[in-house]
């Protein structure tokens, strides 16, 4: 059963918007066309969020500084895109868990069905064998909404969002939505809308 949203202008001033539902996956497809998105700790009913102001990243704002363009460029480091989904959101959930386990169970199951039918994406980092750093969203209306990130190696999680910023730049994206504001987004480019302007910017 599909969810119906309130408009995003009822949302309450720390930008929660609306209680219950599921995460199916036209429910969540729902949301993320109107703008809000889920986010909830175990316990907790499923909450939904639109924030005002709206931290997003436009393309090309990305801040890549010199160490981090070395990095980019060493051949030890490989990328890639959608290799391994299940790895880089069970990875997120790992780094996070002590954060309030917000990436429940169900959640991970939402999302890796978002996948499975092309909606939900992943970066990958990789050292060699070994998955250092990723992220995962959902790519809907030519924005990304990042969900989560992780690094087990320095700037790892930083090189993740480099390489989905280049595929954004060649897809033509509007943007990369970030949610809620961050010192270390920031550092890297994202600033703060208005939702209103973001609202806008999702609008078919």
């Amino acid at each position: 059963m599909v969810v119906d949203f309130p408009e995003s202008t009822q949302a309450n001033e720390d930008g929660l918007l609306a209680v219950g539902g599921n995460l199916s996956t036209s429910t969540l497809l729902k949301a993320y066309a109107q703008g809000c998105f889920p986010w909830y700790s175990e316990g907790q009913p499923i909450l939904w969020w639109s924030p005002d102001p709206r931290m997003v990243l436009f393309l090309d704002e990305f801040y890549c500084s010199k160490r981090l363009l070395r990095r980019l460029k060493q051949k030890r480091y490989r990328f890639s895109w959608n290799e391994d989904f299940s790895q880089v959101i069970t990875q997120c959930e790992a780094v996070h868990r002590s954060d309030g386990a917000w990436l429940l169970p169900e959640m991970i199951n939402a999302y890796q069905t978002l996948h499975d039918k092309a909606h939900a994406h992943s970066v990958e980092v990789w050292e060699g064998e070994q998955l250092i750093g990723g992220l995962y969203g959902v790519l809907l209306k030519q924005v990304f909404f990042a969900e989560s990130m992780f690094s087990v190696r320095r700037d790892a999680s930083k090189m993740a969002l480099a390489i989905l910023v280049e595929r954004g730049k060649r897809e033509g994206w509007k943007c990369i939505d970030c949610q809620f504001h961050t010192d270390h987004l920031a550092s890297l480019g994202a600033k703060e809308i208005p939702r209103s302007q973001f609202l806008e910017l999702i609008k078919v």
